[in-house]
């Protein structure tokens, strides 16, 4: 029967990395602010996450943020033509703010669902 390892990790994982990888890890962990590499590799392998974010909500809102860039400035320069502000000018206004809202609500809920 074979002797059973006195060590508290006794099973070895090994892997390969090119030397720019290597240079990555090595910054990665000069930021956590360790030394020890087989302990930051172990705590990022079980601890850590990937986080890949699907960034359609943001270019959505961004189109939108042009969107309505575009249209204040046709009603500010029409409310500095004519002096007067209109209120469908306002009530366009508030439904642009309400959609800008609602997509960075969408954001939130979806930056809130990453593990």
């Amino acid at each position: 029967m074979p002797e059973k390892s006195k060590r508290l990790r006794p099973t070895q994982l090994h892997f390969y990395v090119n030397d720019p990888e290597l240079d990555m890890i090595r910054e990665k962990m000069k930021q956590a602010g360790t030394d020890n590499m087989s302990g930051y590799l172990r705590k990022m392998a079980i601890d850590g996450c990937v986080v890949r974010l699907d960034m359609k909500e943001l270019h959505e809102l961004t189109r939108l943020l042009g969107n309505i860039a575009g249209s204040e400035n046709q009603i500010a320069k029409r409310a500095n033509e004519t002096g007067h502000v209109y209120a469908e000018d306002l009530e366009e206004i508030r439904k642009n703010q309400e959609q800008i809202k609602e997509n960075v609500n969408k954001i939130l809920m979806s930056l809130a669902n990453l593990p």
